[in-house]
Formats: structure tokens, C-alpha cells, sequence
């Protein structure tokens, strides 16, 4: 096991373009940490660069204390798992897992200890003999975790391992991956675009927008105190709303009605004209639910459009107004976020007791203390302390990837006027 130390890591392509701009990680040694964001962003790239399979541009990579920019990938000792299994077709279950070991020279007797510890712990054993064409996704992906464990590499390294599976048995394997990690206390580096495997399988979470790291944290902290408006949109489902916002004093104006905000958070906000108000659907509520003592000064009533209900709890839609400012902000978030809705309407997370109706006039509570107030112009959290999150600062992170994606696009615009 090691630890790796990504310092300041820089890839760009032939035309310029930087897939990641000037990363800085440090994964302890047996952390799970997860590199997510949309297409795009870089992480898989960065993940290449651990492994070797993409050369670096600036920067260091240092894995257990040796700077390793220059190794081949067989000489550092890294086992990735990848999205499409990467298993010989012509092979036993067995002779899959083995290949690393018969490369490597071992012999018939560590191959079949080491290869039968693998089946045992990934409950393989009676699938030995059989190939893979003959195995269901998740147990092609098993065959492809214990080729990784018989290595005994430094790190674990997954690029997207269970996007080919479907829904449940997704569910099952990032249960399996959890555990196993536990188990053997490797150094573990995962990439995904689900932000449902980030938070619930990492130690840390790294986001990433245009190769630009917006912020490393545990997955507490990304939900609880997001350093921008990115990662706000991006954690958490149904994703975060944003509402036009103005604060006077100890309250914020909101397009329903004046909530009073908590002093430190209105003290925060002080001095700044229109703001984005960021508050996620589960801290709503049905005001005829919640304790009377928490009522006062902390509702607002509204006009329900779209009621669903689940069961357990039910959504309600309650469409609003938003001035151009944020109107564009939030348009640009959409692209950010690979079309993720975030259309003017506030969605609610209600008790499945609450009897709210669509048409209604509702009176809807909100948790102020959970509100984040957000800068348009940078996206900037300004109600967050960014080194309690363990952030990247956010304006300055939103702003570098759009500097980014403004590249980006020039490089693109300027490749088809010359095609043309």
C-alpha cells in the first residue's frame, strides 16, 4: 500500500487544450478517495496519469514517496480495474484472475493460493472453470476486482467499473467494492460520473468541472457546505434550488415571501444586491407538520403546481420568476451538469403524511439554517467557511474552469473555420 501525492498535475493535448489544470491531491495511504464530475471534466484523464497510461504535462505524481512521471505502468505497481472488465474472452475465470501472477513468473502453487483467497472473497469458487461469456455483468466484474487483488499492488485504481450494470445490481456492487476496500485497507482511487457512488463510497470526494478541482472533501461536507454553485448543482437528487434572492438585514427575500436567515449568514451576505439562494428540497416541509415552535419566521406561502407522491414522502412543484442575472447562471449550470434540469421551479420534499394538494394554497416551512446564499457573478458560496469544507476557493475554482471552457471553445471554433 502507498500513498499518492498528485502535485500541480497539468495534461494538455496537441492543441492546447488542458484536460486537467493544475490538480493538487494527496490520498492517504488505505483512503478511498473519489475523483467525480460530469463528461468531460478530466477524470478519467487523471486517473490515467496515477497509472501511467497518459503521460504528464507539468507537475509531479508521487506514489509511496517516489516520484514515478517517467516509470512505465507495469513498474508501479498499480492494479486498475476498467469500465469495459477488460477480461480474456478465451479464458477460465481462473486463468483470468491468474494472468497477472503467470506474468509475473509466480509459481503453480502462489498462483492457485492466491487465486483461490481471490474467488473465496469475491464468492467466485463455483464460477472457476466457466468464461466469461458465460457470467452476468456483475460477476464479470468480480473476475475483473480479483485479477487487481492478486497483484498485491500499491493502489486500487476503477475507471467507471459499474456503469455497465444496471440499477440494482449497481447497488450491489458498490456494497461488495466497500467492503472489500475495508478489508484490505488498499489505497483505492475510483472514478465516476454517478454522484451517488462518490457519496457512498468515498472517504473523499474530489469534483472536478474542465479539469479544474473545485472541491476535495468528505461527502458530509460536499453536501452540507458545497464551495460553489457546481458543486451544489451537482450533489445531491433531486438536485439543490436556486432561487433570486436579496437580503435586508436578518431576513432574505425570496420569490414566495421573507424567510429570516440566521445572523451569521446574513452578516455574510451583507452588501451584495441579488444573490442566489441555495436550499435542497428535504428542507422544506409542510408547515402543518412540523413542531409549532419551529414555524414562526421561517415560512411562506405558495401556489402548488405538481404533486407526486411515493409513500413515504411526496415532491411538490411550485414554479417561480428569476430575473435574467440568474436566469443565465442557471442556464450555464445546466451545461455544466450534462443538461441537469434546474428549471424556475422549487421542488419540495414533503412527509408522505402531509395532504397537500396539487392547486393548493400551501404554507411551505424552510430550514434557513440550511440555506447557502450564492454570488451569481462568480457562483461564489459566501455562506461557507472554505476551510472547514476543505475546498477549493469557490469563485476562484468556477471561474478558472470557465476560463477553461472559453479555450475550449475557441480551440473548437477556431478547428472549424479552418475545416471550412
Amino acid at each position: 500500500m502507498a500513498a499518492i501525492e498528485m502535485k500541480h498535475i497539468v495534461k494538455k493535448y496537441g492543441d492546447g487544450f488542458p484536460a486537467v489544470n493544475d490538480v493538487s491531491i494527496d490520498v492517504a495511504d488505505g483512503e478511498f478517495l473519489i475523483l467525480v464530475g460530469p463528461s468531460g471534466c478530466g477524470k478519467s484523464t487523471l486517473l490515467r496519469m496515477i497509472v501511467g497510461l497518459e503521460d504528464i504535462t507539468e507537475g509531479d505524481m508521487v506514489i509511496g514517496g517516489k516520484r514515478v512521471n517517467d516509470l512505465a505502468p507495469r513498474d508501479r505497481n498499480l492494479a486498475m480495474v476498467f469500465q469495459n472488465y477488460a477480461l480474456y474472452p478465451h479464458l477460465t475465470v481462473y486463468e483470468n484472475i491468474a494472468f497477472p501472477l503467470r506474468l509475473a513468473g509466480a509459481s503453480d502453487a502462489e498462483v492457485d493460493q492466491k487465486v483461490r483467497e481471490a474467488s473465496k472473497t469475491l464468492e467466485l469458487d463455483e464460477h472457476l472453470e466457466r468464461k466469461p461469456g458465460n457470467l452476468s455483468g456483475g460477476q464479470r466484474q468480480r473476475v475483473a476486482m480479483g485479477r487487481a487483488i492478486v497483484r498485491e499492488a500499491e493502489a486500487f485504481l476503477f475507471d467507471e467499473p459499474l456503469s455497465n450494470l444496471d440499477a440494482k445490481l449497481r447497488g450491489q456492487m458498490r456494497t461488495e467494492i466497500a467492503r472489500l476496500q475495508k478489508r484490505l485497507g488498499i489505497t483505492t482511487v475510483y472514478v465516476t460520473h454517478d454522484q451517488t457512488e462518490a457519496m457512498t463510497l468515498g472517504d473523499r470526494v474530489a469534483v472536478l468541472k474542465r479539469g479544474v478541482l473545485q472541491q476535495l472533501a468528505t461527502p458530509r461536507e460536499l453536501y452540507e457546505n458545497p464551495a460553489n454553485l457546481f458543486v451544489a448543482g451537482f450533489i445531491g437528487s433531486p438536485p439543490m434550488n436556486f432561487l433570486p434572492a436579496r437580503v435586508d438585514g436578518d431576513s432574505v427575500e425570496l420569490p414566495f415571501g421573507r424567510v429570516r436567515l440566521p445572523a451569521e449568514k446574513a452578516a455574510r451576505a451583507q452588501g451584495k444586491d441579488l444573490l442566489i439562494a441555495g436550499i435542497r428540497p428535504e428542507h422544506f416541509e409542510d408547515a402543518s407538520v412540523v413542531d409549532a415552535d419551529k414555524v414562526t419566521d421561517s415560512t411562506f406561502t405558495a401556489t402548488v403546481d405538481v404533486v407526486e407522491w411515493l409513500g413515504n414522502e411526496a415532491y411538490a412543484y411550485v414554479p417561480f420568476e428569476a430575473p435574467p442575472e440568474v436566469q443565465r447562471q442557471l442556464q450555464q449550470l445546466e451545461r455544466d451538469l450534462d443538461g441537469e434540469s434546474l428549471r424556475t421551479q422549487l421542488v419540495v420534499s414533503l412527509d408522505g403524511a402531509s395532504r397537500i394538494r396539487e392547486g393548493d394554497e400551501a404554507t411551505i416551512w424552510v430550514d434557513a439554517r440550511k440555506m447557502h446564499l450564492f454570488d451569481p457573478a462568480t457562483g461564489e458560496n459566501l455562506t461557507v467557511d472554505a476551510s472547514r469544507a476543505g475546498t477549493v476557493p469557490g469563485g476562484d475554482a468556477m471561474a478558472k474552469a470557465e476560463r477553461v471552457g472559453e479555450q475550449q471553445d475557441n480551440v473548437e471554433s477556431s478547428s472549424d473555420q479552418a475545416t471550412t
